[in-house]
């Protein structure tokens, strides 16, 4: 795993528009499964919980769903257009519908995010090319391929990219290295536009006790962006 490493950092574009964004970092081993019962009962308890407690109306009230609503106007991009997607999975429970079912990878982080608020990219580390990815904005016609959305306009969404393009915004992640159930290193980034690191740990902690249960993760390693 000595090469299983990522120089990870916010670009001073963002810095400068969001200064107290936080992000941190996951990077594992893991064992992708096409579907988990016990995580699906657990999200089955976690969704009639989270519908108790909010409404179609507050959750933009919610911080770090507001803080990242926030951030996409001060980027450039209408957050009622183009929705962080922590917020459409909580709107997609309010509705009364349940999540998507995709993988016990994609699962798990979606249970996360509905119940941190916070937008989660999850990727396969080894369709990443280079081992350095930054947080910028994204630029006029610049190509996205968004997952399950075909050509995504990511002008002004914040958006992390690698040696070759962008791979993740907290609409949608990409499809070149979206998560399958051949995935065998992952990395996860929990962005918290909220700049709340006491929430952030907490999430971080949740997501390594999911994925100990559900995708047997070893080798696990985090790092914080700044």
């Amino acid at each position: 795993m000595a090469d299983f490493v990522f120089d990870i950092s916010c670009s001073d574009e963002i810095r400068k528009i969001c200064p107290q964004y936080k992000g941190k970092a996951l990077l594992a081993s893991v064992v992708n499964t096409a579907y988990s019962e016990e995580l699906w009962t657990e999200i089955a308890t976690a969704s009639e919980r989270y519908c108790s407690d909010f409404t179609v109306d507050t959750i933009k009230e919610w911080k770090p769903i507001q803080a990242t609503r926030e951030a996409y106007k001060r980027c450039g991009k209408d957050p009622s257009r183009y929705r962080p997607s922590a917020e459409s999975l909580c709107r997609r429970l309010l509705r009364g519908l349940s999540l998507y079912q995709v993988d016990t990878l994609v699962d798990l982080i979606n249970l996360l995010s509905f119940t941190t608020g916070y937008s989660i990219g999850g990727f396969d580390a080894d369709k990443i090319v280079g081992n350095k990815l930054v947080l910028g904005i994204g630029q006029a016609g610049e190509p996205y391929e968004g997952i399950g959305r075909g050509v995504l306009n990511i002008e002004g969404l914040p958006v992390y990219r690698d040696a070759v393009g962008g791979i993740g915004t907290p609409t949608s992640d990409h499809e070149r290295t979206k998560l399958s159930v051949e995935t065998h290193r992952l990395l996860v980034i929990i962005n918290a536009y909220d700049g709340d690191e006491n929430s952030l740990n907490e999430a971080t902690e949740r997501l390594r006790e999911l994925l100990v249960r559900y995708a047997h993760a070893e080798n696990i390693s985090e790092y914080m962006i700044e």
